[in-house]
C-alpha cells in the first residue's frame, strides 16, 4: 500500500454548517418545501443544458462475452467496436458482464440501509479528506463548491486493501464481492482497450500497475427534490483513474456529454456503465478521452448509484504509454496518480478539469 504522507493531504472538507445529511434534510422538510438557495445551480443548467434525447439510443453497447470469446473473429470485432465507444463516446454499456443480478440486487438492498442508518451511526465515518479509507459526507466538494449538490455519499478504498462498513450487517461482505468482480471486468477491459490502440494486451494494465492499484468503492444516494429544475446530484466532472463502472437502482439520471449536448444514459437491463476517466486519456495520448458527466434529480423516488473508480497504483508515475510516443509527442507530463489524486481534490471539477493542469502547450 502506498504510504501518503498527512502533511500532504488537503484541509478536511467544510460540510455547509446546517446540512450534514441531504437525505434527512429532505425527509425533515417534506415533498413541497422549497430547497435553500446554497442548492441552486440553475445558472449552471441554463447554460448548459441541451439535451440530445434523440441520442440516447446511440450509446455504445459491448457484450463481455464477444470481448472475452476465444474465437479470434467474434474477439477482434468486439476490440473494434470498444475502441470505436473509446474514440467517440468515452462511455458505453457492458452487457452479459457475469455478475449475478442478484448479487446486484443485495448490493443495492444493502447500499438503501446503509443511507437509512441513523446519522449519529455513520458519524464515525465523516469525511476527513481523499486518503481516509472510509468516509461518509454530502455535496461534492464542499470546500471549493459555490453551491451545494443533492446528494450524500459513502465512499472506501477497497483496493489493495479492502476497507469498507461494517454496518449494516451483511454490507461489507456483498461489498468485497462486487469489487473483486468488478476489478476483474475493468483488467479484461483494460486488455481490450489496450488492443484496440495496437498495442500488446498488458500494455496498459503494466504500465499503471494495475494488480496493485486503488478502487475507490462509491455510494450515491439522491433523495427526490421537490424543485429537481433548480438543483444538480453532481455537476459536470470527469472521473479520476482509468475506468469507473456504474451500477444504478430503477431510476435514472447520469447524464454526459457528447458533441456539446447532454444524453441521457438509459441503461439496459442488468448492465454497467463504464465511463472513461483521466487516467485513460493520459496512458492513450489522448486518442481517448475522459467523459463529461452529471447527476440531474427527480421529484419523485430515490435515486442510488455505487460507482467503482479503477485507477493506477497510487505511487505510480503516469504518463501516455511508452509505445505510444515512439511515433508521436507526449499530449500529457507523467505524475503519480496520489499527486493528481490531490491536484483533483483540490479543484472544482468542471469542464475545465485538473486534467489541464499537466496537459502539455
Amino acid at each position: 500500500m502506498a504510504s501518503i504522507p498527512s502533511s500532504s493531504q488537503p484541509e478536511p472538507p467544510m460540510v455547509h454548517a446546517s446540512i450534514s445529511s441531504i437525505k434527512d434534510f429532505a425527509e425533515s422538510k417534506g415533498d413541497s418545501s422549497p430547497i435553500p438557495s446554497t442548492y441552486h445551480s440553475i445558472s449552471e443548467l441554463h447554460e448548459d443544458d441541451d439535451v440530445a434525447d434523440e441520442l440516447a439510443a446511440s450509446i455504445p453497447v459491448i457484450d463481455f462475452s464477444h470481448l472475452t470469446s476465444h474465437h479470434p473473429q467474434i474477439h477482434a470485432k468486439a476490440v473494434r467496436l470498444i475502441g470505436k465507444a473509446c474514440a467517440e463516446w468515452g462511455v458505453f454499456m457492458l452487457t452479459n458482464h457475469g455478475i449475478p443480478e442478484n448479487l446486484v440486487e443485495k448490493l443495492m438492498k444493502k447500499s438503501r440501509e446503509f443511507h437509512d442508518l441513523p446519522l449519529e451511526e455513520k458519524k464515525e465515518f465523516g469525511d476527513k479528506g481523499p486518503f481516509e479509507p472510509i468516509r461518509h459526507g454530502t455535496s461534492f466538494c464542499p470546500q471549493v463548491e459555490k453551491v451545494h449538490y443533492w446528494r450524500d455519499y459513502l465512499k472506501a478504498t477497497t483496493f489493495p486493501q479492502f476497507n469498507f462498513p461494517r454496518k449494516p450487517p451483511g454490507f461489507r461482505e456483498v461489498a468485497y464481492e462486487y469489487s473483486q468482480k468488478i476489478r476483474g471486468l475493468a483488467r479484461k477491459l483494460l486488455e481490450g482497450i489496450s488492443e484496440s490502440l495496437g498495442l500488446a494486451s498488458n500494455s496498459i494494465v503494466e504500465s499503471t500497475e494495475f494488480d496493485s492499484s486503488h478502487q475507490l468503492f462509491v455510494v450515491n444516494l439522491y433523495p427526490a427534490c421537490p424543485q429537481p429544475h433548480l438543483a444538480l446530484g453532481m455537476p459536470s466532472h470527469s472521473d479520476i483513474g482509468l475506468l469507473t463502472l456504474l451500477t444504478q437502482n430503477g431510476i435514472g439520471g447520469l447524464q454526459v456529454k457528447h458533441h456539446g449536448k447532454w444524453v441521457n444514459i438509459n441503461p439496459l437491463p442488468n448492465c454497467l456503465t463504464v465511463l472513461l476517466a483521466d487516467q485513460l486519456e493520459v496512458v492513450s495520448n489522448g486518442r481517448y478521452k475522459r467523459v463529461l458527466h452529471r447527476a440531474i434529480l427527480k421529484n419523485g423516488g430515490t435515486r442510488i448509484s455505487v460507482v467503482l473508480a479503477n485507477g493506477p497504483a497510487l505511487d505510480k508515475e503516469v504518463g501516455p504509454l511508452a509505445e505510444l510516443l515512439e511515433h508521436e509527442k507526449p499530449l500529457f507530463k507523467s505524475i503519480k496518480y496520489q499527486d493528481y489524486f490531490l491536484l483533483q481534490q483540490k479543484s472544482r471539477l468542471d469542464d475545465k478539469s485538473s486534467l489541464d493542469e499537466i496537459r502539455l502547450k
